[in-house]
């Protein structure tokens, strides 16, 4: 039997817990594990209540001060260690997973803890998946997806531009901030702040968030979209040759982003902006549960002949029941992809750092957990 240890009992931690042992056909136990016993008792009856108490769950306190030692009734015997906790705390959970010998997952889009990781788990003799859930990670695979689709339907080689954009949305909203908080606050800030990533002639460039706006209309739907750090994950390093732009944009309501900017343009730089526009966010948005993620990837380039094509692919995604509980869009949109990771190590082929150009898409793309909470990823041209 498969056992898979989740550390984090958020949101994302018990939607995973919950997805696992949803899954038919997968003999699984899970423990799940917080540093809080509230947070423990509060995951493990929400995820009872999903599938009832017959379910093969269990509950580990972690020690407040991380003692590697501590955690051997909970690893000794586990196969895979789901990061679900901030991504500061990155590097300890996976050195926890070289110490037991076992595979790891994470969310994070941090690049110096990310970095880290990479350093020490290169060699490692298990498997090492890096910035899986939503963007990153599906919204990359399906990215990856697109580009090959494209590069097979018109037998060329290279691309113009490769576009990703993702917004985890409520599905109502106010003026002036036209938005609701349905995941990490401090998430939110951090990557309005931060610098994005891309790829702009085939050159890696570092381009300001919030300094590219564009309008996306889908199903009829106007959105507004502009460059956020940590979407893109590896795939400008690892495609700039065959693409020559590459970039992640963050989908929201038409006004939120000027909204943002308004503030954001007294504040002075340093360490300290991301947390004060944290606390602005915080008076004036109000938390929801009432969400959708909306999805948009396209491809971009030149056919065999000279004609210029481009593929896309749009989704809205909306809650899930299971059992007795919904879970938000978000919960699912991100903790789907995570748990597909998972079932990809337990086969076995994996070991090292595998970063998300290193999957092939219908790895995630066609994963049975996946398609739970996604629609068919189907692009038209």
């Amino acid at each position: 039997m498969d056992k898979i240890f989740i550390a984090g009992a958020g949101g994302i931690g018990r939607a995973a817990a919950l997805l696992i042992l949803y899954t038919q056909g997968w003999d699984c136990e899970v423990v799940i594990g917080d540093v809080s016993e509230d947070q423990l008792e509060e995951a493990s009856e929400w995820i009872q209540l999903g599938i009832g108490k017959k379910t093969r769950l269990g509950t580990f306190l972690m020690p407040a001060d991380g003692n590697p030692e501590a955690f051997g009734p909970a690893l000794n015997d586990a196969h895979v260690l789901l990061d679900c906790l901030p991504g500061a705390l990155a590097p300890s959970m996976a050195r926890l997973c070289i110490t037991y010998g076992m595979h790891y997952v994470n969310l994070t889009e941090y690049v110096k803890e990310t970095n880290e990781i990479i350093e020490m788990a290169s060699d490692a003799e298990t498997g090492f998946i890096l910035q899986t859930g939503l963007a990153p990670g599906y919204v990359n695979n399906l990215g990856i997806h697109l580009a090959e689709t494209f590069m097979e339907k018109y037998g060329v080689d290279k691309l113009e531009r490769l576009s990703m954009r993702v917004g985890a949305l409520t599905q109502f909203c106010e003026s002036p901030h036209y938005y609701g908080f349905t995941w990490s606050t401090i998430g939110v800030a951090t990557e309005y702040v931060k610098d994005s990533e891309a790829v702009r002639n085939h050159e890696i460039v570092r381009l300001p968030s919030l300094s590219e706006p564009e309008m996306i209309i889908i199903n009829g739907k106007t959105y507004e979209a502009d460059l956020t750090s940590g979407g893109a994950a590896d795939l400008p390093h690892e495609l700039k040759e065959q693409i020559t732009n590459i970039d992640y944009k963050t989908i929201r309501y038409p006004g939120h982003f000027d909204w943002v900017k308004s503030f954001l343009k007294g504040q002075p730089d340093g360490d300290g902006k991301i947390g004060r526009l944290e606390e602005h966010m915080l008076k004036n948005i109000p938390h929801v549960e009432d969400d959708v993620i909306v999805i948009y990837a396209a491809v971009t380039g030149y056919d065999q002949h000279g004609h210029l094509r481009s593929i896309q692919n749009a989704q809205h995604i909306y809650p899930l029941i299971v059992g007795g509980v919904t879970m938000r869009a978000i919960q699912t949109c991100t903790a789907a992809p995570m748990v597909e990771c998972a079932r990809m190590l337990l086969s076995g082929d994996y070991q090292g750092i595998i970063t998300q150009s290193q999957i092939a898409p219908a790895a995630i793309l066609e994963g049975i957990i996946v398609k739970q909470a996604y629609q068919s990823y189907h692009s038209e041209g």
